[in-house]
């Protein structure tokens, strides 16, 4: 499973790398702020990686801490003095 995810990994960085060769045009980006300029191919890869990164932010903000807190919340109040207990009653209740 370690050597499929490294091969994966090593097609999409020698995709990245020949997106970049292809793409060698120079553009300038105009930010608010500030503006820079670069090569075509390596804005784009950065744009990519920085929306990936701030979607998964956003997914782990949304959701994830979230439902950390509810599972944190709901196993506190479970874990009280009944939950211990184990019934040797053999599952009969009668």
């Amino acid at each position: 499973m370690r050597l499929i995810k490294s091969l994966i990994a090593l097609c999409f960085v020698a995709m990245g790398v020949i997106f970049g060769a292809l793409n060698r045009q120079d553009v300038h980006v105009d930010l608010w702020f500030r503006g820079f300029d670069g090569r075509l191919g390596l804005v784009l890869l950065t744009v990519l990686l920085l929306g990936a990164l701030l979607g998964g932010l956003a997914v782990t903000a949304g959701v994830v801490w979230p439902m950390r807190r509810r599972l944190g919340r709901d196993h506190r109040t479970q874990s009280g003095p009944d939950a211990n207990e184990i019934s040797n009653d053999g599952g009969d209740s009668r």
